[in-house]
């Protein structure tokens, strides 16, 4: 046997030696904790006899003890139990339990207005009671909650308000659709007040859903401060807002065209109308319908003149609204109609006497339909009372009866739909509250743009410039509804018994603004003294977003001086998609800087729209939406057909639906836990500003969860009972790997923290995610067994261990932001110093900070090398060798210059390895004759020709 083989045969040996003391030591230690635990389980077995026999939770207790890697049972709101070994395997579940009921029974989450830290104020974009979240909005408390966990930790007094909104169209569709599939009802069959109570109790039942959600996925919100839109000091906001700013003017009732519902029978804005490219002749599926309609088509149809000496021929893509015509505008220079000037044409509709006679030609609009959509006695009692796209075939019919159809050809076009429930929109005149948006939206311009007086930034600057297209071209905003669920405008209407018109809202000065019918009263009985009137309030209520754009001011309780108003207001940052940039932000600085004369936040944060793993947007429609919780928990492929058979889906979007997730889940969607699709989340943000969520990549950091728990697993089984570890760390004192480990960890932490500091969270997430994954485990870990395997590296040994237990830690507390759940549970499993208190949480320890004297820039060069040359070394090993691929085999390397071979022979352990070698011959630069026959005899003693197999 050759010496080689002797060497490897003796490294073998050692090594197996090594691995069997490291199973003893294991198996002692086991056996330790399993003695403790039969103690334990001794006393449970007297407390269960003492409950006379043992209670089905005495008995489920002692069975978990039996496991010694199973958590024991935490009643709720205490600290979690652990067990006192740690599971082999990471396991969601298990890790996610408990800590959260602990953290918010603590109060951990809670900011106080007293505090002499820094505050820093993030409000939670209020999302809609509709239901429950999807994992868009787990995109917002995953970023929202890693910010807000970094700056508790960075030291400041850190509010993150929870809240939900009204939603006052989309609540209303739903809790519609719900009641009609469920009692065949409309809410006009309930009426209002019996409708509202069904709102409300819907608005329980989702809205706990969702903060169920919130906590599951470990937002670390202040509960204490929770808000719904509709409570009562969100409601006393909306009426102090809407009251001043009708007295300072800038609130208005105006007749103005408006985007009519027909379904709904309420405006709604123009950012709720989606429009949408027809090609040609295409039939939609419109509400109220039960055939599809059909759109895209110009029909042609004849007005005969009164003389009878021709026609002229109209084109339409709604014939249906002939029925409200009055006239016919002619082009002055269309040579075909010269000869009509000054004359009047009738429609074939309007065939009366007065109509004739011209006595309709400066009569005020008049609509053609009537709110529900159906045509108006005005339209003619052929067609009154139909629905308008039953008008509109009937229309065409009487057309072609009367002979004056002239045929109908493809027509391109766009069509306005509700982007709540489809129904197409209708141009209405009707009578609507308004805020003049002109003086505020060039405040609200100025503080974003103007360079001396700049109070808001967009972290995304890009978005600087879509707030300035905007806010320019401005236009004043609708914000009443017509709907039953909402604030109800703080308006009443005074009818005088000596009013010529008697129609609600006939006169515009007859509206008084107050904060309650008392003060509405007095006011009218001063206005109208000596008169007799009666008074009505508006039944309109206002558009939701007027209600969420006080949030920043009402969430801190608003109009009154609260001490959280002292303390809190303004916020820091606003976090948000980019969809709802003008919907939510720019109203939001306009109404809280006209109200507060301060911006409601100095910095806005545009996150990218959550989309399906093919492109498409998340929505009702398409079913195509994931509860994050089918995420966290995992689900089957049957289990999530059932959750869309409880939605409120037509079978066509049903049968859809599931058909999207057989193909996209077949095999269901598995246990990742609210640590790997936070991580994922977070770790998309930089893309683009879409996300096109794929649950593979969330799947991929779970198993990263696993690699991070055994490597905690490994530094609790190497920091053996008994090590105390030290606060402060000597570097130059230590070995290179642990000299190395130290600076990278320190530059991890400075990369993270500036680009925390510069929001930008995906470059934060892959920093701690590749220090350690990329040096902590894959080299470190691996470098430093020795030292814990070998009983020659005493000293070093400690070394390692102190360098161990630093990164440990410092790696948890870097990473919890990101991943508050699996961090939380590493880091009390960690031992801790000696005269030195322990923080109750690791969310209320210090967030790393860079140290200096671990900066070595020299080490960190030396090591890239080295990772260079083990890596050379492996590929050649997998491109050389099949069965002894895994067997330790001799190496050596030929240095170019002293440096390099000073280095090499430095790191000749960390090579040996990193590289599985049995040993490593360094070989100097300018080989002379002795250097050669030794080499030659390394050579001989490699069996090059099973190498080569």
């Amino acid at each position: 046997m050759s010496d080689s083989e002797k060497q490897i045969l003796t490294e073998k040996e050692l090594q197996r030696k090594n691995k069997n003391e490291a199973k003893s030591r294991e198996k002692e230690l086991r056996k330790q904790k399993a003695l403790e635990k039969a103690k334990l389980a001794e006393e449970l077995k007297v407390v269960a006899k003492q409950e006379q026999g043992g209670t089905k939770s005495s008995k489920k207790s002692m069975k978990k003890i039996a496991d010694s890697e199973d958590d024991p049972e935490t009643p709720f709101g205490e600290k979690k139990r652990l067990s006192s070994l740690m599971a082999k395997q990471y396991t969601p579940a298990a890790v996610e339990k408990s800590w959260y009921e602990w953290w918010e029974q603590s109060g951990f989450f809670k900011a106080d207005a007293k505090s002499s830290k820094p505050a820093f104020v993030i409000i939670l974009p209020p999302p809609n009671v509709t239901g429950i979240l999807h994992t868009g909005h787990a995109l917002t408390s995953a970023i929202e909650d890693t910010i807000i966990r970094w700056k508790r930790m960075s030291g400041f007094n850190a509010l993150w308000i929870p809240a939900t909104d009204h939603a006052g169209i989309a609540t209303q569709v739903v809790v519609e659709k719900d009641i009609m599939s469920k009692r065949g009802l409309s809410r006009h069959d309930l009426g209002r007040e019996e409708f509202l109570k069904e709102v409300w109790k819907w608005k329980n039942q989702s809205g706990n859903t969702i903060m169920a959600q919130q906590r599951r996925l470990g937002a670390s919100l202040d509960w204490s401060r929770e808000c719904f839109t509709m409570d009562e000091q969100r409601s006393k906001a909306v009426t102090e807002a809407f009251v001043r700013l009708y007295k300072e003017g800038l609130i208005y009732r105006d007749n103005r065209m408006v985007n009519w519902d027909c379904s709904l029978r309420s405006a709604i804005s123009k950012d709720e109308v989606t429009p949408i490219e027809i090609k040609e002749r295409t039939l939609l599926e419109v509400p109220g319908y039960e055939k599809p309609v059909e759109s895209g088509l110009l029909t042609l149809f004849a007005y005969l003149l009164e003389d009878g000496s021709g026609e002229v021929v109209v084109a339409t893509t709604g014939v249906e609204t002939m029925l409200g015509d009055t006239a016919i505008a002619v082009h002055p220079n269309d040579e075909r109609y010269k000869h009509l000037h000054g004359k009047f044409v009738i429609t074939p509709a309007h065939d009366t006497e007065d109509f004739k006679a011209g006595k309709r030609h400066n009569l005020e609009y008049i609509n053609i339909f009537t709110d529900d959509g159906k045509v108006n006695t005005n339209g003619g009692p052929e067609f009154a009372g139909m629905p308008r796209f039953t008008a509109r075939e009937a229309v065409v019919e009487a057309l072609k009866k009367k002979g004056l159809y002239r045929g109908a050809k493809n027509n391109e076009m766009k069509l306005g739909r509700c982007s709540r429930n489809n129904d197409v929109i209708e141009p209405m005149i009707k009578p609507q509250w308004y805020v003049n948006c002109q003086v505020m939206g060039k405040k609200a311009l100025d503080v974003a743009i103007n360079d001396e007086n700049r109070k808001l930034e967009f972290i995304q600057r890009h978005y600087t410039e879509e707030w300035r297209r905007w806010l320019e071209k401005i236009h004043d905003w609708c914000i009443s509804r017509q709907l039953w669920w909402g604030h109800r405008i703080p308006a009443w209407y005074a009818t005088l018994e000596e009013d010529q018109f008697t129609d609600f809202g006939s006169y515009n000065d007859h509206w008084i603004v107050a904060r309650n019918e008392d003060e509405a009263r007095k006011e009218a009985d001063h206005r109208f003294s000596g008169k007799q009137f009666e008074l009505s309030q508006d039944p309109d209520v206002l558009d939701t977003w007027f209600s969420s754009g006080l949030s920043p001011l009402s969430n801190l309780g608003w109009p009154d001086e609260t001490d959280d108003l002292k303390a809190f207001y303004p916020t820091c940052v606003l976090e948000t998609g980019h969809d709802i940039l003008f919907f939510w932000v720019a109203r939001m600085v306009m109404l809280c800087m006209q109200l507060s004369g301060d911006v409601p936040f100095s910095k806005v944060y545009m996150h990218p729209m959550v989309r399906d793993a093919h492109g498409r947007k998340v929505s009702k429609s398409l079913c195509n939406g994931i509860d994050p919780l089918e995420v966290i928990n995992g689900e089957t492929l049957d289990g999530l057909h059932k959750r869309l058979e409880t939605s409120i889906f037509n079978p066509k979007q049903l049968l859809a639906a599931k058909e999207g997730h057989t193909k996209d889940f077949p095999e269901g969607i598995p246990e990742c836990g609210a640590d790997a699709l936070r991580f994922a989340l977070v770790s998309y943000t930089a893309l683009s500003d879409r996300i096109n969520m794929d649950i593979l990549r969330v799947v991929g950091y779970r198993e990263w969860c696993n690699k991070l728990w055994n490597a905690v697993r490994f530094g609790m089984m190497n920091l053996s009972d008994g090590y105390t570890p030290v606060l402060t760390l000597h570097p130059e004192t230590m070995p290179l790997s642990c000299q190395w480990i130290l600076s990278s960890l320190n530059k991890a932490i400075s990369k993270t923290v500036d680009s925390l500091n510069a929001y930008e969270l995906s470059n934060a997430a892959n920093a701690v995610y590749a220090w350690w994954k990329y040096q902590f485990c894959d080299v470190y870990i691996e470098a430093s067994k020795p030292y814990f395997n070998k009983p020659e590296y005493a000293l070093e040994r400690t070394h390692a261990q102190h360098a161990l237990w630093v990164c440990l830690e410092t790696g948890l507390r870097l990473l919890h932001p990101f991943m508050p759940f699996v961090t939380e549970e590493l880091w009390q499993r960690l031992p801790w110093p000696k005269d030195c208190e322990r923080k109750a949480s690791i969310m209320i320890c210090d967030y790393p900070s860079p140290i200096e004297n671990w900066r070595n820039v020299k080490v960190e060069t030396e090591m890239e090398m080295i990772l260079a040359t083990v890596k050379a070394l492996r590929a050649k090993r997998a491109e050389l060798l099949e069965k002894q691929r895994n067997e330790r085999l001799p190496a050596f390397a030929l240095c170019q210059n002293e440096s390099t071979l000073e280095i090499v022979q430095s790191y000749e352990l960390e090579i040996r390895t990193l590289a599985n070698l049995s040993s490593l011959e360094n070989l100097p630069p300018n080989i002379n004759e002795e250097n050669m026959t030794k080499l030659a005899k390394i050579l001989q003693e490699i069996d090059l020709e099973t190498l080569q197999k």
